[in-house]
């Protein structure tokens, strides 16, 4: 951290995870030592960056000029309002849409459910930007524009070989973000990663199952340009070998 320049908070990760499984903020020494301490995997280290959260799904064909920008996901951290009568737990059970993750959010505030907030105090309830872990996901494809394409386009060809997948981006404000400016990438996720935006309870799940299939559709024809460029595949010995390995890891994850 010193090396770094960084400062408390800072986020810890799995090397090797997947929706939020393992994913910590930590704000002082004594956490960071208890999460290495209970850690049997290989953990990253990153700066914590506030701000808002979005993913950005891209693509493009090997041996294509540009890529494209192929969804965006708005991820909107659940906030509640006080009245300065309810205690949090309270408000929780009362929210129509928290109260459907009330077990996971009462686990995570546990040492505040019997606060009374202020009248209109605001109270987020998680701040790490994964479904599963309580965060709202919103198809952001208004927010596509021809200068966020073009920035997320040159920053993936400094990859070497990624064609396919989402960025996880945290920006200050909606209007940086259509710019194209000011962004910091907290995350990038290869080819089993998704177009999270078909999470928006506005999507069917015939939409949802649509935009999955035009996913791998791409995929796959990635894939067949690079055999045919002489990109050799993984075998299926290696493919069970990675699978078994990714398991191992997945289950030592806290949390």
């Amino acid at each position: 951290m010193r090396r770094h320049g960084l400062q408390f908070p800072v986020v810890l990760k799995p090397d090797a995870g997947q929706r939020g499984s393992g994913v910590a903020i930590v704000r002082s020494p004594e956490q960071l030592c208890e999460y290495l301490t209970h850690s049997s995997f290989p953990a990253i280290l990153q700066e914590y960056v506030p701000g808002e959260e979005y993913g950005v799904f891209y693509y493009r064909y090997p041996g294509s000029e540009r890529g494209r920008v192929f969804s965006v996901t708005e991820k909107r951290m659940p906030v509640l309002l006080g009245d300065g009568k309810r205690t949090l737990e309270e408000l929780i059970l009362a929210d129509d849409r928290a109260v459907c993750m009330s077990d996971f959010y009462l686990r995570k505030n546990s040492e505040r459910i019997q606060e009374v907030p202020a009248a209109g105090e605001s109270v987020q309830l998680v701040e790490i930007g994964t479904h599963c872990r309580g965060a709202i996901f919103l198809d952001g494809g208004e927010t596509i524009t021809p200068d966020l394409e073009e920035v997320i386009d040159r920053i993936a060809k400094t990859f070497d070989g990624f064609f396919f997948g989402r960025f996880d981006i945290r920006v200050p404000s909606r209007q940086d973000f259509r710019a194209g400016r000011n962004m910091k990438i907290v995350e990038l996720n290869g080819v089993t990663s998704e177009a999270t935006h078909i999470y928006d309870p506005k999507l069917s799940l015939f939409d949802a199952y649509r935009v999955l299939f035009q996913q791998w559709r791409i995929a796959f024809e990635i894939g067949d340009i690079n055999r045919a460029r002489g990109i050799r595949p993984a075998s299926v010995a290696e493919l069970v070998d990675a699978a078994r390995e990714y398991g191992r890891l997945a289950q030592s994850h806290p949390g």
